[in-house]
């Protein structure tokens, strides 16, 4: 089998250590990349630029890039094709705090700000786990609860 065709088997199975071997035997004279992250990323410009590979791998690795911040190689008369094949997922988190005594409303910002600056916090960190995110949210929720205590009791007990 020639390096030619086992660059590509390594490129269409996305295998890091496998493209990394073959460099290393066929190109010892020239630097490897180092991370196991710049090979993915190399694996990926090579997929979006290889007519011979299948349309659906090529597209994949477009949406792949571009979800992580890297040009796209694909020629752009396909990216179209390719976004329609693999569609970009927006991201989105709710969040509702409703008062319903009017003294609250201030408070209601306030715990709705707690809990977005939480979120904005988990995705700062890469955390985009619903699980996670709950979590945060709710503790946001209880800390500004606690600090506004007292004045929640006070319109519980007045209608």
């Amino acid at each position: 089998m020639s390096y030619q065709d086992q660059f590509r088997q390594f490129l269409e199975a996305a295998d890091i250590d496998g493209v990394r071997r073959l460099w290393e035997h066929v190109h010892p004279h020239l630097p490897a990349p180092i991370k196991d992250s710049d090979v993915l990323v190399a694996i990926h410009m090579a997929r979006t630029q290889m007519v011979s590979i299948a349309f659906r791998l090529r597209a994949y690795s477009h949406r792949w890039l571009v979800d992580h911040g890297y040009p796209s190689m694909l020629p752009d008369g396909l990216k179209p094709r390719a976004e329609r094949m693999y569609p970009r997922i927006a991201e989105a988190v709710g969040i509702s705090v409703n008062a319903s005594h009017p003294l609250l409303k201030p408070v209601a910002a306030r715990v709705e700000r707690a809990m977005a600056d939480a979120v904005e916090d988990a995705f700062a960190q890469g955390r985009r786990e619903p699980e996670f995110l709950r979590a945060r949210m709710q503790e946001a929720r209880e800390r500004e609860h606690r600090f506004f205590g007292q004045l929640f009791e006070e319109a519980k007990l007045k209608p």
